[in-house]
Formats: structure tokens, C-alpha cells, sequence
């Protein structure tokens, strides 16, 4: 049988409703439970002893000091740093014998220390972080200060295989067979539609959160910036002129450009489109890719075109981004 450990925590508000301050069971996998039980005791780890017989200790929270030890009634002060849960189990029960006979012993790590989890990309303060006790996903993602508006919809937990499968559907190995690999989507996760989604964050988890793919609307436009494309491929011309509240006064829609990457080089190819033409139905709508550039120069910058499109591309890094 699988063994069920019992977490307790305190939801966010409105993320899982009827929780608030509840009590959740979970069964771990094996794999992940073997792991936990092969952790190594150290400081700042907070326990729960319960000793039949022995309610001098039974029951009450118990920080493992800066030196390591612990100091309890009946039992004095012992080390316990370096020591697994059921070896610290054996150590009691030998202390306890004086005073009890064939004392019952159960430890549980309510806190852990401080564990190292890894969240990288779209957040406000990536790196590495320091987390006390057994975090989830969304409080994770909040220590690292929430995500930038560019953040994508979707982010990736990457777990060592000795943790066991990440609980998410669709969760697999790497390559290398050492690290168990889930996509969660955010956008589902935070709008309270896959709130099982939340899952524990183990320590060394890395969270990838990638960045959104986008196209930009710059120039002679009501609203220039950058345009998220969600969970499409591309967006035509037309409706990223839209997003930006369509053209100034001032603009000349027969010059507009599409700048757009090429591949393997810091240069864009430039690619002539005539607004007026689309706008007035007479030419075809044109398919944007994420990472193009649509340029829209204003009248009085006709004969500076050539110069202004060889700067748009630098210009894009300030801009507003739009979702």
C-alpha cells in the first residue's frame, strides 16, 4: 500500500475554495516517500515527537538548535544533525527505556530547513531560493517576487528522479534519465481552473517560467508595444494593428515594414507592406511570426525611413508589453 503522508497548509485565498486553513492527505509516490525518509536531519529543522507514555515530550514542537542537538525532558540534550527520522526513532527509544518500557517513538519533520529550489525566466527575481518547509507551486513562483508581464502561459518543473514522478499529467523523463519533467499551465493554474495543478515544490526543483512569444507594433500607432500571442503560432497584420488601436493621424500606412529575425544573424529582413492597400481591402492580410516587428513611420519621416528602420529594432527592448 502506498504510504500517505499528511501535509498541512494554508491555501491561497480563493486558489482552492473550501480549504482555507484545512487539512490535505496526499499519497506520495513510493519513490518520493523513500526519499523524504532518507533525509539527513540538520539545523532549523522543526520535529514532532509523540512518545506514548511520555507526555513530558509527546506532542510539542521541537527546533534542532544552530549546534545540531536537541534538548528534551527525560531524554537531555542529543545530536541529531546528520541523522535520519528513523535513526533519531532508534535513539529515543534507547534514552526512554530507563524511564519506560518498551517505549512506542513516531518523529515527523513538520518544517525543513532551508531548501535550495531554482526559478528561472519570467519573474520578477530569478534565481536560486531559499525555502523553509514545504512550499507549492504558487507560493514558490510568489517568493520569486511573480511573474513579468512577458511571462508565457504555460512553465515547466524539473525534478531529480529520486523524488519520484512529478505528480501533473503528461510528466515524463529527460533524455538523461535523471530528471523527471511537467508542464504546468499557468494561466489555467492562477485562474483557479487546474488548481490540483499546485502541486508540492520539492527541494531542487528548477521552474522554468519561458518567456511569451510576441510581436511588436511601434511607430506611427495609438498604443505601440509589445503584443502577446498567447497560445497562437502567428497574427496577421491586420489584428496586431488592432491591439494597438490602429494607426496616428500622422502615419503613412503605404511605408510600413516588417522587420523580421533572421535566422542566425543580428539582422533583420525587411518586408514592404501597404497598410492603406489591406485597410482598403484591395491587398491581402499578412501573417506575423513571433519576434516580428511591425514599423509604421509617420508622414514627416518619409525620407528617413531606411535610417529609422535600422534603430526600430533596438527600440523594441523599452517598449510596453501588451496582453
Amino acid at each position: 500500500m502506498r504510504p500517505i503522508f499528511r501535509l498541512y497548509f494554508v491555501c491561497l485565498a480563493g486558489l482552492i475554495p473550501g480549504l482555507m486553513d484545512s487539512e490535505l492527505t496526499l499519497a506520495l509516490p513510493e519513490q518520493t516517500v523513500s526519499a523524504l525518509s532518507s533525509y539527513l536531519l540538520g539545523p532549523d529543522d522543526q520535529l514532532t515527537i509523540r512518545a506514548l507514555d511520555a507526555e513530558e515530550i509527546s506532542d510539542k514542537p521541537v527546533r534542532i538548535g544552530s549546534d545540531g542537538t536537541i534538548n528534551l525532558p527525560l531524554v537531555g540534550r542529543l545530536k541529531v544533525a546528520g541523522l535520519t527520522v528513523e535513526q533519531l526513532e532508534g535513539e529515543l527509544k534507547k534514552r526512554l527505556q530507563t524511564y519506560i518500557q518498551n517505549p512506542q517513538v513516531t518523529v515527523s519533520v513538520v518544517e525543513y530547513r532551508s531548501q535550495t529550489v531554482s526559478v528561472i525566466g519570467s519573474v520578477k527575481n530569478p534565481g536560486a531560493h531559499q525555502v523553509r518547509g514545504r512550499k507549492r507551486l504558487i507560493e514558490v513562483l510568489s517568493l520569486a517576487g511573480g511573474l513579468l508581464e512577458d511571462a508565457g502561459h504555460s512553465l515547466k518543473i524539473t525534478r531529480r528522479r529520486e523524488w519520484g514522478p512529478i505528480p501533473l499529467p503528461g510528466a515524463t523523463l529527460d533524455p538523461t534519465g535523471q530528471f523527471n519533467i511537467a508542464e504546468v499551465n499557468l494561466k489555467a493554474l492562477i485562474e483557479a481552473r487546474t488548481p490540483e495543478q499546485n502541486i508540492p515544490i520539492l527541494p531542487n526543483d528548477v521552474i522554468s517560467v519561458p518567456r511569451a512569444e510576441m510581436v511588436y507594433v511601434i511607430g506611427d500607432v495609438r498604443r505601440s508595444g509589445g503584443f502577446v500571442l498567447k497560445n497562437r503560432d502567428s497574427i496577421s497584420v491586420l489584428e496586431a494593428l488592432s491591439l494597438a488601436e490602429g494607426l496616428d493621424r500622422t502615419a503613412s500606412p503605404k511605408k510600413a515594414r516588417i522587420l523580421r529575425p533572421t535566422p542566425g544573424s543580428a539582422k533583420r529582413t525587411e518586408i514592404p507592406v501597404n497598410l492603406k492597400q489591406m485597410l482598403a481591402g484591395e491587398a491581402n492580410d499578412v501573417t506575423l511570426n513571433p519576434d516580428d516587428i511591425l514599423f509604421v513611420p509617420g508622414s514627416k519621416t518619409k525620407g528617413a525611413v531606411l535610417q529609422t528602420l535600422q534603430t526600430a529594432a533596438s527600440v523594441v527592448v523599452g517598449v510596453a508589453v501588451w496582453r
